[in-house]
């Protein structure tokens, strides 16, 4: 494949319907319908606009796609009629929508001359025509097998944030995260019509989305000066959440987390101050966390006033309210706050943090969001229970969309079943404590993949047995000739997952910006290395840069985990088990791509870059855990002998890693999306793998050098 510049991946994301897809050799069974230029999309002459776009949003599918002309008309009064699509909903058409009650459900009829999409609601007829894409893509063909079936989500909302650009919405993204079966995107908010990006017309943003049947939900990102108890309050949160809402009635709700909108807490178990300063008084880090990250008792107090000051603009605003920043204190103290918090809010769980994995001796914590195990957790769990008995409305953070911390810059994780049994863990949930609605990502976003085309089959009900889904889009991306081998790929990626470690140290280092990440000499690192370097002149509007890849790596004390020097050995073994499976499915991907047909060789070459990335991330893992272990015995040897042993090893494991490098430069010119991250911008690029080489090659050949000859002159 060709070498693709910064940013061309959003080329393909602004593609909604892919090109000339028909299987042109394809022949209709008798039980199914054919669509061909003969045919017509019809819609009352009243339709909603949500309708009028999904109208035209189907005939382009069509022409796009099936290679396959059909007008669009309006009707007085809509009826079926022969060679005819007709997109209603209950209102227009009652007889057809008679059972239909659940918002965005949906009922599909196809006979030998005529189809009927006929939703609960414009937003149901949508989905209804979504799907028949759906069928006719996995099918590569305008064919329709003879069908009369109901449809009905499974959750709702179903939140994204954008994977195009931070708070960047194109109609061409809006439109894509309609099809992918979402219902509401996310917008971080500094302040009125001010996002993380700078100045965001809100208004406009929400009316845009309504176009293709979404809602806006606000993310708070404003701080909040006042306690509810303080002289001024009402007036002040009234000028912030209350005007928030008051310029923007239409936002449909607001996502209150603590560590992104803190208040100055008066509970004792916190600093009662906000930002990182108040982590350090004279010079001395303080023990107490700061109150976004502690359940504090006057959380209720705070919450209760922000829910009626924004209720007071928009009565029906959903006020969300998510616990992830304190999963690992005590049950306890979580369960208080929530027997504490007002009934009519909605509360959100991360769904598999602070689950705990027992690997040989030594247990680790899922530190962020993971998909090495499918959860749930038992801190949400222990939430969901309270959620049910006070008969609080259940949201969790899924990062169904398919992407965790796990791999902070790739676009997907590749382990398609066991994101489907995080979806049968979910469906569980649901029965079980009332889950309703899912946060499918963070600022990361959303990007189309084989991932968020299984879980959206798996997002309504009734839905296929998950390898009836997997054995679908094997056959529709790598043809029958190809479907096994990437089947057998998958199956393995997706027991493989289960090996990665989701520590801190891994997270917020390695894992998040790949093989870039860089290899410090711990005796020099004072005096050799600038931390700004791993982010080379990052784009203006990036939010954090570097702020959270932690290149000085070093083991946390992760929660609950066991010491550093215990578990370091534990999850080098269980990485290598990983990266000796991932390699193996690795190659059963590249036999599939061979066998695939043509047509399908350049999106199967980015799937294999994917692959071979998180290969070579996997394979930094390993090295910087290795050379971390290097230098703390460097650090402790006394002897003179001992020493250039340990400094030998560092160089060998050095040379390693400075060809894993090299060799992950031509894997990312292939897919511009691999090394970018919305917030982060670009962390591994060409220029960053490198920037990484030069600067281990400079610690071997010349930082290890200097220390060897200081050896050699100490008496």
């Amino acid at each position: 494949m060709t070498s693709e510049r910064a940013y061309e991946f959003r080329r393909r994301m602004d593609m909604v319907h892919a090109p000339n897809i028909r299987l042109t050799t394809a022949s209709a069974s008798d039980r199914e319908t054919v669509i061909d230029d003969s045919w017509r999309i019809t819609l009352p002459d009243c339709a909603a606009p949500l309708t009028v776009n999904v109208a035209r949003d189907l005939h382009d599918y069509l022409f796009t796609s099936m290679r396959v002309s059909v007008p669009i008309e309006r009707m007085k009064t809509p009826a079926e009629r022969e060679k005819t699509i007709l997109l209603t909903d209950r209102t227009d058409s009652p007889k057809l929508g008679n059972d239909l009650s659940i918002p965005r459900s949906y009922r599909l009829k196809v006979v030998d001359d005529g189809i009927s999409v006929c939703g609960c609601d414009a937003r149901g007829t949508a989905q209804g025509a979504y799907f028949l894409e759906d069928l006719m893509s996995l099918r590569r063909a305008p064919f329709l097998e003879h069908q009369d079936c109901r449809r009905e989500p499974a959750f709702s909302p179903r939140m994204s944030h954008s994977g195009w650009g931070l708070d960047e919405f194109p109609d061409s993204h809006l439109n894509t995260l309609a099809h992918a079966g979402m219902d509401a995107i996310l917008v971080f908010v500094e302040d009125v019509h001010r996002s993380r990006r700078g100045f965001l017309d809100f208004n406009g943003l929400i009316d845009r989305a309504a176009a293709y049947g979404l809602d806006v939900y606000f993310y708070s990102l404003m701080h909040s000066e006042k306690h509810p108890d303080d002289p001024g309050a009402d007036a002040y949160y009234e000028n912030t959440y209350g005007r928030l809402f008051r310029e923007c009635p239409g936002a449909k709700g607001l996502v209150l987390v603590g560590e992104s909108c803190e208040f100055p807490s008066k509970d004792p178990h916190t600093l009662g101050e906000m930002g990182s300063d108040a982590c350090y008084r004279e010079g001395i880090r303080q023990m107490k966390p700061r109150p976004g990250w502690w359940p504090c008792v006057d959380f209720p107090q705070w919450l209760e006033l922000i829910k009626e000051t924004v209720r007071s603009h928009a009565p029906e605003a959903d006020v969300v309210f998510w616990t992830y920043n304190w999963g690992w204190a005590p049950r306890e103290e979580r369960l208080r706050l929530l027997h504490a918090i007002p009934t009519d809010v909605s509360l959100m769980v991360t769904f598999e943090m602070f689950d705990r994995v027992q690997r040989d001796n030594a247990v680790c914590s899922v530190m962020d969001y993971s998909i090495s195990v499918p959860g749930p957790g038992p801190y949400f769990v222990s939430e969901a229970e309270i959620a049910k008995k006070r008969g609080i409305r259940l949201y969790s953070m899924s990062n169904t969309g398919g992407c965790t911390w796990d791999f902070g810059t790739t676009p997907y994780e590749p382990a398609p079943g066991q994101w489907l049994r995080r979806c049968q863990a979910l469906h569980e949930a649901r029965e079980k404590y009332g889950l309703s609605g899912l946060m499918e990502n963070h600022h990361y976003g959303f990007y189309p993949s084989i991932v968020s085309d299984a879980v959206k089959v798996m997002c309504w009900r009734p839905y296929p047995h998950p390898d009836v889904i997997l054995r679908r889009l094997a056959v529709r991306d790598f043809g029958e000739s190809g479907a096994a081998d990437a089947l057998a790929c998958w199956e393995i990626w997706s027991h493989a997952i289960n090996d990665l470690v989701p520590s801190n140290e891994d997270q917020y280092g390695p894992l998040r910006s790949g093989p870039s990440y860089p290899f410090i000499f711990h005796p020099d690192m004072t005096r050799t290395f600038d931390t700004q370097d791993i982010n080379h002149a990052p784009p203006p509007l990036s939010a954090f840069t570097n702020g959270i890849i932690k290149p000085f790596y070093h083991p946390y004390e992760n929660e609950q985990q066991s010491p550093a020097p215990m578990r370091c050995g534990v999850e080098l073994k269980s990485l290598e088990r990983m990266l000796t499976s991932w390699r193996l499915g690795l190659q059963k991907l590249r036999s599939a791509k061979l066998a695939a047909p043509p047509e399908k060789q350049a999106a199967a070459d980015r799937m294999i870059a994917l692959g071979a990335f998180i290969e070579h991330t996997v394979t930094t893992v390993i090295h910087i855990k290795k050379w971390w272990r290097l230098n703390m015995r460097l650090l402790v040897e006394e002897t003179r002998d001992g020493q250039h042993n340990i400094l030998d090893e560092l160089v060998d494991l050095g040379e390693t890693e400075i060809e894993n490098a090299r060799a992950t430069i031509p894997v990312v010119e292939t897919d511009s999306r691999l090394g970018w991250e919305p917030t982060m911008g670009y962390v591994c690029r060409p220029w960053h793998l490198e920037w990484k080489i030069r600067q281990l090659r400079h610690v071997i050949d010349e930082e290890i050098p200097a220390y060897r000859k200081s050896v050699n002159a100490a008496t």
